[in-house]
């Protein structure tokens, strides 16, 4: 059985769970998410605690188990605590900016580029090269910030460009600077 989808789901207080046939929403000082699992998961709420159980073990009731209780737990941490994903910026010129709600990032493109984060999520700057995207939703706060990436990827000769917090860039060695043809 797997280890991770019969681990069951601590529910802490303030936190409500309600299940309606395979509709799960969870409400918490954060916010509400509410999520679809797979119609043959089998769901038990006992007080504080949820289980997800598989009908068989077959390949796709094994591969869903997990994922069904993770997912679940993941909407239960977004309610309570949220996700956060922080960016850096490096390079000359390159910084990000917060007007408003919108997120105004220069990256050496003839125009700055405007970011309107979704609704529930937030995008902050606490200083001109970082940027960190918070939400209750762990997939969209990941979406956002790949999103954010993707404009102006970190190239692996000067590592300029959006990179994750903690992330490593693989760096190469640029021209051999040797001597020129006679």
């Amino acid at each position: 059985m797997s280890r991770i989808g019969r681990t069951p789901i601590a529910i802490p207080a303030g936190v409500t769970l309600k299940i309606d046939g395979n509709v799960v929403t969870v409400k918490g000082p954060k916010g509400e998410l509410t999520r679809t699992v797979h119609k043959d998961m089998i769901l038990e709420l006992e007080k504080d605690t949820l289980l997800v159980k598989r009908p068989s073990d077959e390949k796709e009731h094994r591969s869903l188990h997990g994922l069904t209780r993770t997912l679940i737990a993941n909407m239960v941490t977004g309610v309570t605590t949220g996700f956060s994903k922080t960016l850096e910026i490096a390079g000359v010129g390159y910084r990000a900016a917060k007007s408003g709600t919108k997120l105004a990032l220069t990256l050496g493109f003839s125009h700055p580029l405007e970011v309107e984060p979704p609704k529930g999520l937030s995008i902050d700057v606490p200083a001109p090269n970082k940027i960190v995207v918070s939400g209750t939703d762990k997939e969209a706060v990941g979406a956002l910030a790949a999103k954010i990436r993707g404009y102006r990827e970190p190239e692996p000769y000067k590592g300029k460009g959006i990179k994750y917090e903690g992330e490593v860039i693989r760096r190469k060695v640029g021209k051999a600077g040797g001597k020129g043809k006679k």
